[in-house]
């Protein structure tokens, strides 16, 4: 276990933590390695070891870590959720990532519908969420089109207005109902396992994505219908797969961002989003790292441990500095932008890129350390390397990220 810099956490803080990386070594890793083998349709069959992570992750409550206190979440603040976040891509970024979406739409529920004068979906929709120990209610989150990806999320450029971005996947107001009709595409975290979605729609097109909104939608109703679950690269562990919508009606109280606070909500959705992105890539590439130091003290060439010759040993301290950076970037910007309101949204894309560039740099310097064998399936930096190259690209790429930090950060930073 690294060096806990913050000497001001406190003994329940360590134990989280303690307790995380035990659930992320004992439980995660094992699956994530057993699941990388099969083909997505073995995945999520209902004997596969799959739901027992997710069935032993709602028994100990790590569904609840975004969910408010006073709906019923564990009450944890930035550091807490920081910690459990990067333990947990410690152990498996797939599987950190799927139970983060798992819960999303019910966090986003219980922070936005009361604002919305929904309070009874709190009741009807988060309590049961809130009570479940068995994976039954599992979230996914629709955002990416066939037609159109990281340019939904072009809050604070020229393009957030622009009508010829304006997404797809249109909802429209029918007495007490929307009705949705569109395609999210295969990049939909738990797509074909979620029974409930935080769905990202266009109302009104002529204000290209700004005219947005946000609703909690059942996949169990008339008209969706759901593609297969995507083949990948890397993040085997993670269902995703496309779903469409066929005039797919919802009460209207569950459409609980309309255009006049999307921006908002989309703004807090990105900051919260991007910052548990840095948080789980950090524990990647904290994972890569010590793959590669616990190796290096052990192989042996030139009659000594590699790691005693100096180019590894740079090399190591180098993902070293690495992992550090990231951490004490993404816990500080996870921490102003859960307590800070308007959060910095710069600050969040920031980290993503930061913290999945070094993940990706630490792991492919973990598989360098290994030589040969590195690029073997028998050794866990082969797939530490493969899901690095996923945060790359995942919840918007990072030359995207990048070009829309750059934009509000020049709006925003006074010298």
């Amino acid at each position: 276990m690294y060096t806990e810099l913050d000497t001001g956490l406190t003994p329940e803080q360590v134990e989280l933590k303690e307790q995380t990386h035990r659930f992320a070594a004992e439980v995660l890793r094992p699956a994530a390695a057993a699941l990388d083998a099969l083909d997505p349709e073995a995945v999520i069959e209902r004997d596969s070891v799959f739901w027992d992570v997710y069935k032993k992750a709602y028994e100990i409550g790590l569904h609840l870590t975004f969910v408010p206190e006073a709906a019923g979440g564990n009450g944890l603040g930035p550091v807490e959720a920081h910690i459990v976040l990067e333990e947990l891509g410690w152990g498996s970024s797939d599987f950190a990532v799927g139970l983060l979406v798992a819960a999303t739409p019910f966090a986003w529920v219980a922070q936005f519908a009361p604002l919305a004068g929904n309070a009874a979906m709190l009741d009807e929709v988060v309590k049961p969420f809130v009570n479940d120990q068995e994976a039954r209610f599992v979230g996914c989150l629709g955002v990416t089109e066939p037609g159109h990806g990281s340019d939904l999320l072009s809050i604070a450029t020229e393009h957030f207005t622009d009508l010829t971005c304006a997404g797809d996947c249109r909802a429209r107001p029918d007495g007490d109902e929307w009705v949705i009709s569109g395609q999210k595409a295969s990049w939909v975290t738990n797509g074909t396992i979620g029974n409930y979605a935080l769905m990202f729609v266009t109302i009104d097109p002529t204000k290209g994505p700004s005219g947005g909104g946000m609703a909690f939608v059942p996949l169990d109703v008339p008209g969706v219908k759901r593609g297969k679950p995507w083949d990948k690269h890397g993040k085997r562990a993670m269902n995703q797969g496309e779903i469409f919508f066929d005039d797919v009606r919802i009460p209207r109280e569950y459409m609980f961002v309309e255009p006049a606070t999307y921006a908002m909500a989309l703004e807090w959705s990105l900051t919260l989003g991007n910052g548990s992105m840095g948080a789980i890539y950090t524990g990647v590439a904290r994972a890569a790292f010590e793959e590669a130091l616990e190796y290096a003290k052990v192989r042996v060439q030139g009659g000594k441990p590699i790691a005693d010759h100096q180019l590894v040993a740079k090399k190591l301290f180098d993902m070293f500095v690495q992992v550090e950076q990231a951490r004490a970037l993404s816990r500080a910007v996870v921490a102003y932008n859960m307590t800070m309101f308007p959060p910095k949204l710069y600050y969040a894309n920031a980290v993503k890129v930061a913290c999945t560039q070094a993940a990706y740099q630490v792991a492919n310097d973990a598989v360098q350390v290994f030589g040969a064998i590195g690029l073997t399936r028998e050794m866990p930096v082969e797939l530490l390397l493969r899901d690095a190259r996923m945060g790359l690209i995942e919840d918007g790429t990072n030359e995207f990220l990048s070009l829309v930090g750059a934009r509000n950060l020049i709006e925003d930073y006074k010298v």
